[in-house]
């Protein structure tokens, strides 16, 4: 999972443990359970599900729907948005259910049970205020009921029997004939009905695991595809205003997934993946959890409509090639608390450095690998890095972290994941390349792992990182008892140095909001109003047109700014581009002061990278090395 903007976010991809025999409390593993999910008759948007488990041999039977998807490492408590469960006899009468808590329900008289149905709320439009009893999923986890478009993440829609996981699933979907259908889960039959206006499309899990891990995308959709190698790429956009095509998009992704297979060689494990990106519109019950979740073949990517494509383009990179890299880790490379995942009562890995700290390095080094970006954008990525990493809490032990991140203070500082994370991935790399002579990295010491352990054998957690020193240096060994298990904050320098840079102060690019990432507003929550901190003073753009600290922003683009709109608002000065025309009215001592200009490039002072002037021969040979491989 990715997060972008303000919101933080890839992510593990999990396969579920093997079948188990039949037990008094399970029902044979040969009976799919028969799942319905019927687009055509949704009301107040909400959407009908039928779910047959077959016979049970026991006096009760638990229904759930997950608290904790994959990938997410946050609470979702997806049974809030379930109403009106019912189960049935074969007779057609309702049986007792009682909901023990927010996800689960206990139905009595199980033996005599048929089936159950209920009605499933999405919860895009759940975000605005809070949602439904507090924080709706992460958007690309979630789910969305619109005439014209449904993501459909299952886990949103269809929940488990507590001993049935590892039992197949049969699932029907209903759609309108003239939906397009997108899905990574091999669809085995079409039915269209005698009038020829809705479809049930049916599809096979192998078990709930494989429910939850893949996404559908039904609606009005422009559809592309492309190959990569020996896999099938298929990009499905919903935009709902056509600012934006799959055309368009497929030019940037295919370019970039292109170069992404080049730098990864010989890693191929699926014959098709799909991109499905959904577009928000920004209004009030609009998605606003900007990012991506991974599956094993397949990302969800939620983005603004309004994005300049420019913008879009660079974001769809950054973010698509960190899902894509997950094909690696997890993937290829996880624990058992991945393999055996507990949606209800999920333990996590000590490995958050490696899920999403080395696939986020992988995802920013390849592209100045394969000539997508220069060496010196990629020096201010790292520097980007560096500095939002020392924002947040730099002395946490990263094991003890990860094992503990639906926890606090480690749920706060869940984005560092993907800032000191890729960083550690960046440190290990550098070492492994100082003590090979430049002819390995983390790129070939994660190969040597897929090698070793695969996507169906787990890694034991405690032992993962003995065995990664034992299969590297010693080096390897005091980095992480130092600065991954330990708690002590890495001196970057010391990385630098090995590699003939050093850090400087330059003038570097910003946007309109930030200096070098950090904000240039602020709020008075006693007036309700936003206004420009001396920070402004720093970006070229709005020092040069005379702003000043402390003016009020009054309005942006003719609309009126609130603490109520402020981060939508803001959230669209952040994607302006050089070139746009903006307006935007100001309070001074009372007084309004209109800017009306055409936007120019920002830049502020900010520290880089650089190489050295005195670099030897080693240290340059070391830094190619490490940046072109």
């Amino acid at each position: 999972m990715k997060k972008t903007f303000a919101t933080l976010g890839m992510s593990m991809l999990l396969a579920a443990c093997g079948s188990s025999g039949t037990t008094t409390d399970d029902l044979a593993q040969s009976v799919p359970i028969m799942t319905k999910v019927d687009l055509t008759k949704v009301e107040n948007d909400q959407v009908p599900v039928t779910v047959n488990p077959g016979r049970f041999t026991t006096q009760t039977a638990t229904y759930r729907l997950p608290r904790v998807v994959q990938g997410t490492y946050s609470v979702s408590d997806f049974g809030k948005y379930i109403d009106n469960l019912k189960a049935f006899d074969y007779d057609g009468n309702e049986l007792a259910v009682s909901k023990t808590d927010t996800n689960t329900w206990t139905i009595a008289n199980a033996t005599q049970l048929d089936y159950i149905t209920y009605l499933a709320n999405d919860t895009f439009d759940q975000e605005i205020s809070g949602g439904i009893g507090g924080d709706a999923p992460f958007s690309p986890a979630g789910t969305n009921i619109e005439p014209d478009n449904y993501v459909l993440n299952l886990h949103g829609f269809i929940g488990y029997f507590d001993a049935l996981k590892n039992n197949q699933y049969k699932l029907d979907v209903v759609s309108p004939a003239s939906f397009n259908r997108t899905s990574a889960l091999q669809d085995v039959a079409q039915v269209t009905s005698e009038d020829g206006k809705t479809v049930t499309t049916s599809y096979f899990a192998a078990r709930y695991f494989d429910i939850t891990d893949n996404p559908m995308f039904y609606g009005n959709l422009d559809v592309e595809e492309f190959q990569v190698g020996n896999i099938k790429i298929v990009l499905s956009v919903y935009s709902p205003n056509k600012i934006h095509s799959a055309k368009q998009i497929k030019d940037v992704i295919e370019t970039m997934m292109q170069a992404q297979k080049t730098y990864l060689g010989d890693i191929d494990s699926t014959p098709r993946y799909d991109i499905y990106l959904y577009l928000s519109k920004g209004e009030d019950d609009s998605p606003k959890g900007f990012g991506a979740l991974e599956h094993h073949t397949s990302t969800v990517v939620v983005m603004p409509e309004a994005m300049p494509f420019e913008a879009l383009a660079e974001s769809m990179t950054d973010v698509v090639s960190h899902e894509f890299f997950h094909i690696v880790t997890p993937l290829s490379v996880h624990s058992e608390d991945v393999h055996y995942f507990d949606y209800n009562n999920p333990t996590f890995s000590k490995h958050l450095w490696m899920y999403e700290g080395v696939t986020e390095y992988f995802a920013t080094l390849f592209q100045v690998d394969q000539g997508l970006v220069s060496e010196a954008d990629f020096y201010s990525r790292i520097m980007d890095k560096i500095q939002v990493s020392r924002s947040l809490d730099d002395t946490m032990s990263f094991t003890i972290m990860s094992e503990n991140i639906l926890d606090e203070p480690y749920a706060s500082n869940y984005y560092n994941v993907y800032q000191k994370g890729a960083l550690i991935g960046m440190c290990i790399d550098i070492l492994m390349r100082e003590e090979s002579n430049g002819t390995r990295g983390i790129l070939s010491l994660m190969k040597e792992l897929s090698m070793k352990y695969g996507k169906n054998n787990p890694f034991e957690d405690d032992k993962l990182i003995d065995e990664i020193v034992a299969m590297t240096y010693p080096s390897i060994g005091d980095f992480f008892n130092t600065h991954v298990i330990g708690d002590v904050p890495i001196n970057y320098n010391t990385f630098f140095e090995k590699v003939g840079l050093e850090v400087g102060e330059t003038r570097v690019k910003t946007n309109y909001i930030q200096n070098n990432g950090a904000l240039i507003v602020g709020a008075n929550p006693q007036t309700g109003s936003i206004y420009f901190t001396d920070a402004v003073t720093e970006n070229s753009f709005w020092n040069e047109h005379g702003v000043k600290p402390n003016d009020v922003i009054k309005s942006v683009g003719g609309v009126d700014v609130s603490l109520q709109n402020a981060n939508s608002i803001f959230q669209k000065v952040y994607m302006w581009q050089p070139g746009t025309d903006i307006e935007m009215t100001l309070l001074r001592n009372g007084e309004k002061v209109v800017i009306k200009e055409t936007l120019k490039q920002s830049y502020t002072t900010g520290r880089t990278l650089k190489e050295k002037t005195n670099a030897t021969n080693a240290q340059t040979a070391l830094r190619k090395a490490w940046l072109k491989g």
